[in-house]
C-alpha cells in the first residue's frame, strides 16, 4: 500500500483548548461516511480519551466549530462526538474495516472504555468549491 495511501487516510484536525482557547492540530486517520469525515478517538486503546476529544465535548460537542485540512483543502466543519450507541458502533466498524492497518479492532479490546466517533461535517459556507 505504501506511504501515499498513509498520507491518503490522514486529516489535520485543529480544535481550540476548551480552557486556553489555543488552536492545537493533530494528525488523525479519517474515513468518509457520504460527505462527512469520521475520525476516532482511540488514543491507541488508552484507558483515558485524547486531549483533542475532551476539548470538543467540553465546549458543548455537536456545536464546536473545528478546522479541517485534508489534503490541499481545509474547512470548516461541525464536530459531532458519539460516544456510544448503533450509530457510533456502525460508524466504528466501518472505520476499523476501512483502515485495517491501523489497529482499530484492537484498541477496543485494549481499553475498558467505549471509544467515541466523532463526525466532522463540513460547514457549507467555508468549503472552497
Amino acid at each position: 500500500k505504501g506511504v501515499a495511501n498513509f498520507g491518503d487516510g490522514l486529516l489535520l484536525l485543529t480544535v481550540r483548548g476548551a480552557k486556553t482557547g489555543t488552536p492545537r492540530t493533530y494528525p488523525l486517520v479519517f474515513h468518509r461516511d457520504g460527505d462527512h469525515y469520521v475520525v476516532a478517538a482511540s488514543k491507541g486503546g488508552a484507558p483515558t480519551h485524547p486531549d483533542w476529544y475532551r476539548n470538543i465535548v467540553a465546549q458543548g460537542g455537536g456545536e464546536v466549530e473545528v478546522e479541517v485540512e485534508v489534503g490541499d483543502r481545509r474547512f470548516k466543519a461541525r464536530a459531532l462526538p458519539l460516544p456510544s450507541g448503533p450509530e457510533r458502533d456502525r460508524l466504528y466498524a466501518n472505520h476499523a474495516e476501512t483502515m485495517p492497518g491501523f489497529g482499530f479492532k484492537d484498541y477496543e479490546t485494549k481499553t475498558e472504555r467505549t471509544i467515541p466517533i466523532v463526525v466532522l461535517e463540513p460547514l457549507a459556507a467555508s468549503v472552497a468549491a
